[in-house]
């Protein structure tokens, strides 16, 4: 009897557990079963992207076409190499065609040669054309006695405008014995040229005219001359810009020196004072006419 009356109370313990314990098993049932559906149609909807994509790759072939040559048979092969071989000559396309090379390789250096021109002008290392900017006639080639300028990037830039005003009447050259901040910056020297050579000052960019003087960078004449100080004047037999490799060691120099910061017409005179009369009558006449 007491067992009998012990297994009552257990009896309700184990019913009322499994009424409490149903709901939590149905609700994990429940979740599982969405996680399922929720999983499949994931995988169904990256199943269609993927036949998708592989569809839209087929049809991108189709309209591009093959990307090789067909297995054709060998025969079909020979003939066609054979008749490429056999193709009728064509003597008037063929000089077309020359003729189109031709003019576009003549084009293409034009069109570079005119490029470096235009960087060089914009640089201020060379003279940009005289008679389409300014309106007036370029100077005629030099001959005789050259006035070379020993001058240096220490001298105002007025002063170097003015003498490179001087000079281009004269037919002159301004010689540099470096470049500021050495040899291997080409910016600064590039800027003092500009500077010096462009008519008007204010002007900015690579349409300015610039004046029809020769500026050179050449330690050697500087070294031929025993110049040490500027601004110093030579007069000097032939071409003064021609390059180191094509220049004799024992080559021609100026009879004399004359130093001073004065106007180019009166070096021109004290150079003529010191013996050297015939060699600046041209650059003086020059200087004179113009």
């Amino acid at each position: 009897m007491p067992t009998w009356r012990r297994s009552i109370p257990s009896r309700a313990l184990l019913a009322a557990t499994m009424l409490v314990a149903s709901p939590c098993h149905a609700q994990s049932e429940g979740n599982a079963g969405n996680a399922r559906q929720r999983a499949e149609a994931q995988g169904d909807s990256a199943f269609q992207r993927l036949k998708g994509a592989v569809t839209g790759q087929k049809d991108r072939a189709k309209v591009r076409g093959p990307d090789r040559l067909p297995d054709l048979p060998e025969a079909t092969r020979r003939r066609a190499f054979e008749g490429l071989r056999n193709r009728k000559p064509a003597p008037a396309m063929d000089a077309r065609a020359r003729s189109a090379l031709t003019s576009g390789q003549d084009n293409l250096a034009a069109q570079r040669e005119a490029m470096a021109k235009r960087l060089g002008q914009a640089l201020g290392l060379e003279a940009p054309d005289i008679t389409g900017l300014a309106g007036t006639t370029p100077p005629s080639a030099q001959h005789g006695w050259v006035p070379l300028l020993f001058a240096s990037s220490s001298i105002p830039i007025p002063i170097l405008r003015t003498y490179a005003a001087q000079l281009e009447k004269a037919g002159g050259v301004m010689a540099f014995r470096g470049v500021p901040g050495g040899m291997t910056k080409i910016g600064p020297m590039a800027k003092l040229s500009a500077q010096i050579l462009r008519i008007d000052p204010g002007c900015d960019g690579p349409a300015c005219a610039m004046r029809d003087v020769q500026l050179i960078i050449d330690p050697l004449v500087f070294r031929q001359h025993g110049v040490a100080r500027v601004p110093a004047l030579g007069l000097v037999p032939g071409d003064p810009t021609q390059p180191y490799c094509e220049r004799e060691d024992d080559s021609p120099v100026s009879s004399h020196i004359v130093y001073g910061d004065a106007a180019l017409s009166g070096l021109l005179e004290a150079y003529a004072r010191l013996g050297g009369a015939k060699e600046v009558a041209d650059a003086q006449a020059r200087l004179d006419r113009r």
